[in-house]
């Protein structure tokens, strides 16, 4: 008999059983560390789905005419509101209004290691699976466009590179996954990294 394939929605369940460290977009860069800042909770949806041909991740591309990041690849998420009792709700409230995504739709699956982000927030990444079919629905201004990557793509270490580019005047080292047209880098590359890490033992 052939050999079943390994679901990958079960991989990241045990992905999650494996250790993982805290990261930040100074991973790369130690010698320019901020000191003394002020960090604010955020939480990011890392929605994974099985669209019957395989498994594949949603991520979202941010309006060009923001103030944070416009353009950026990144997943749906933002700041943590008084109103929201956990960082999951932060999550799933973010991802309703970012990209129409009902919140009984989706099963947590746990939460990755959070991510200290250059823009002063502590961002903890919320694994999840959808439980059915869903079409996204682009926030007009905020969110530019939803598109999805392949399971394989995101969590196979091989992939990822180290980039740099100038910043304020000094180079800055950041992690990168592209796919097809879209330049995933920064925050959610090394998201996506630590993810890679974990699903393939490699962490």
């Amino acid at each position: 008999m052939p050999r079943r394939k390994a679901d990958p929605l079960a991989a990241l369940g045990t992905a999650l059983t494996r250790p993982g460290a805290a990261s930040s977009d100074f991973d790369l860069n130690p010698g320019i560390y901020p000191q003394g800042r002020k960090l604010r909770p955020a939480a990011v949806l890392v929605p994974f789905f099985d669209d019957g041909s395989g498994t594949r991740l949603i991520l979202t591309k941010r309006a060009s005419g923001l103030k944070h990041h416009p353009g950026q690849i990144a997943f749906p998420g933002g700041k943590m509101d008084p109103e929201d009792a956990t960082l999951e709700d932060t999550a799933l409230r973010e991802a309703r209004e970012e990209i129409g995504l009902d919140p009984a739709n989706v099963t947590i699956l746990g939460r990755l290691s959070t991510h200290e982000t250059v823009s002063s927030f502590t961002m903890t990444p919320v694994l999840a699976r959808l439980n059915a079919p869903f079409a996204p629905v682009a926030e007009p201004g905020e969110v530019e466009e939803v598109f999805t990557v392949p399971f394989d793509h995101v969590t196979d270490p091989a992939r990822f590179r180290i980039e740099h580019r100038y910043w304020r005047g000094e180079r800055r080292y950041y992690y990168t996954v592209p796919y097809g047209p879209y330049y995933i880098w920064g925050a959610t590359a090394r998201i996506l990294r630590g993810l890679a890490d974990r699903v393939t033992g490699e962490g």
